[in-house]
């Protein structure tokens, strides 16, 4: 497997896990319907962790551009490579969302409310405030790239490909960052901490022929794609100073 459908792969999985807990708990008459806050983040832990253990040995399991410029950015990553890793995360995000769409279609269309639609799709902020939600989705994001940094020690990426990856042992506690900062930090815009994550299936929430859909909230779609690469890029250069 080449490191480019490896992260297709492994983000796919992330989003068809991670989206699909969402619609579980959300959606009209799932046996999962208002499991709460804390069944979210666990789903989203145990989709980080599925994702990472089926793509390391090809990708490196990035799955999220902030983390691919994070690693980059700390010289664990190729440049060269960046915009390959990005596009393939997009993507298996897209990829993933419109496989939640075809398994809980049937809910989605009973479903009425239009924002908890959207909410199974991409994240909202809690309260609305442009700066607060930047700095929200910077912090989780400099927590979980920085964490992956020193902890999980990913791959570093050449242009002659992957070394061998973090497998199972090496996605847990990557996945036990993300359940950290769902629980502890997640309550302000859903935690997106991933551009893919959000952007992918927000766009096939406009492209999916949804029964009471609404808008996709475009006017909010670049918070949680500047924010996670900011903090991204705040990560790396500490780790890189710091070293």
């Amino acid at each position: 497997m080449t490191p480019f459908i490896g992260e297709i792969l492994g983000t796919f999985v992330l989003i068809l896990l991670g989206q699909g807990v969402c619609a579980n708990n959300t959606l009209k008459d799932t046996l999962g319907r208002n499991s709460g806050w804390v069944l979210i983040t666990l789903g989203w832990a145990a989709a980080v962790f599925a994702g990472v253990t089926v793509s390391s040995e090809a990708s490196g399991a990035h799955l999220n551009p902030a983390v691919t410029i994070g690693l980059a950015m700390a010289g664990k990553f190729a440049w060269s490579a960046v915009a390959n890793y990005i596009i393939a995360q997009m993507i298996g995000a897209m990829l993933g969302s419109m496989a939640v769409w075809v398994m809980y279609r049937d809910h989605y269309n009973r479903t009425e409310d239009a924002g908890d639609i959207l909410g199974t799709f991409s994240t909202g902020p809690a309260i609305p405030n442009t700066f607060n939600n930047i700095i929200s989705e910077l912090l989780g994001t400099f927590v979980l790239v920085a964490a992956v940094l020193y902890a999980a020690a990913p791959n570093f990426v050449t242009e002659g490909g992957v070394t061998p990856g973090l497998g199972a042992v090496g996605a847990l506690p990557v996945a036990l960052i993300v359940l950290a900062v769902g629980i502890c930090l997640g309550g302000t815009t859903g935690y997106a901490i991933n551009p893919a994550r959000d952007l992918g299936p927000r766009i096939m929430h406009m492209l999916l022929p949804i029964t009471h859909k609404g808008d996709s909230n475009w006017g909010y779609s670049w918070i949680p794609i500047l924010g996670p690469i900011l903090g991204g890029v705040l990560a790396g250069v500490l780790y890189t100073t710091l070293l």
